[in-house]
């Protein structure tokens, strides 16, 4: 089997799980608990936030532990336009997020706000100039992903931020689920961020909200004590040792790992540019851990489901996107629906070898073949 289906998600580091199983019997008390066990279990998760927000330049009081990265985007898209509904319900974002963030903007139109779609230059990046002319007054939220899930475009978020500090009332998310760990991004003038560990090897179950101190937020969850008053619930204490394991490694080799990952992606696209059916739709300039691809009159699934025939583990649009429709992302970028419908994704780690890019295309020149000439 050739897995290349990393985007969606990473095998656990064998650190990452010595540390939970480690966390998960040495400490038996609730950290609410005021008994000495108790006492002991909050002690550790103050240790770990501390680390957590040492590795991400943040304060302690500004890390919020979720169950993922889905919960986080929840959080934070509801929690500020609920909190901003007396000065605002007008939200900007982009056709390239997540469904956990296209899915909280379509439950907030319903409740009476309104999202309007920034439109995209060639390269997957924003216009800042339509960014300029849409922002107003009651725009109370811009919410952007780092590096979107499906053709790996990564945003300008600095030029973003610099673009919102003449709107004081309007505040930034990021999704940066796809970033964290692998590619490089400020923090400065960014109000709330969300990733998750699974994408670079940790445990699936846990998440990180950033949120900057002096935003507001109305919590998704109300009743039962807990670390902070935005997320309600018992702390999951060894969760946050594996989540901050696979923070630390993933901060200390990200610079190994991009190095490895564009050899790969390299290789990938000199090799994928000589089929005449065959179109790119990634930036040359964007993630080198995601490569969107497209074959000219056959659907994304089917070749999908030939090449898992081959053993190859690849994905049609993201994990979390319903099947059976174009990649609303390509078909932004591309304004092609057969094109969209057309498209797929492959995405690397530093795990991936030469020889399993080799037998990738080995398999992906069988399915090319047996495909476009039927």
């Amino acid at each position: 089997m050739v897995y290349l289906d990393y985007a969606a998600n990473t095998p656990v580091n064998e650190e990452v799980l010595s540390a939970f199983c480690q966390v998960a019997r040495q400490y038996q008390g609730n950290a609410n608990s005021r008994h000495e066990e108790g006492w002991a279990a909050k002690a550790e998760m103050e240790r770990l936030t501390v680390a957590v927000a040492a590795l991400l330049g943040v304060k302690p009081s500004e890390i919020i532990f979720t169950s993922g990265a889905t919960e986080a985007n929840n959080t934070a898209i509801k929690g500020i336009a609920k909190a901003m509904q007396g000065v605002g319900k007008h939200i900007l974002s982009t056709p390239l997020e997540h469904s956990s963030v296209t899915g909280c903007l379509q439950a907030l139109q319903k409740q009476g706000y309104e999202v309007e779609y920034l439109s995209l230059q060639a390269d997957g990046k924003i216009n800042l100039h339509d960014l300029e002319t849409k922002l107003r007054n009651d725009t109370v939220l811009v919410a952007v992903c780092a590096v979107d899930s499906e053709l790996g475009t990564i945003q300008p978020l600095a030029e973003i931020a610099a673009v919102l500090q003449n709107y004081p009332n309007c505040h930034l998310h990021v999704d940066a689920t796809q970033a964290v760990g692998k590619v490089a991004f400020p923090l400065q003038g960014i109000d709330t961020m969300s990733f998750a560990p699974h994408k670079f090897y940790g445990l699936c179950g846990s998440g990180i909200l950033f949120k900057r101190k002096n935003v507001e937020l109305v919590p998704l969850l109300e009743g039962g004590a807990s670390t902070t008053s935005y997320r309600s619930g018992t702390p999951a204490l060894a969760l946050a040792a594996g989540t901050e394991t696979a923070l630390r490694l993933a901060v200390e080799s990200r610079h190994n790992w991009w190095e490895i990952v564009v050899q790969r992606h390299t290789l990938l696209r000199q090799q994928l540019s000589h089929y005449p059916k065959v179109h790119i739709n990634s930036p040359i300039h964007g993630s080198p851990y995601i490569l969107n691809l497209s074959v000219a009159g056959v659907r994304g699934q089917n070749f999908q489901s030939l090449l898992n025939e081959f053993g190859i583990c690849v994905s049609v649009k993201s994990a979390c996107s319903s099947d059976g429709q174009p990649s609303q992302a390509v078909l932004a970028l591309t304004h092609d629906y057969w094109n969209a419908l057309s498209s797929w994704r492959l995405s690397l780690s530093h795990l991936t070898t030469e020889a399993q890019v080799q037998e990738f295309l080995v398999a992906f020149a069988k399915c090319y073949k047996k495909l476009t000439t039927q």
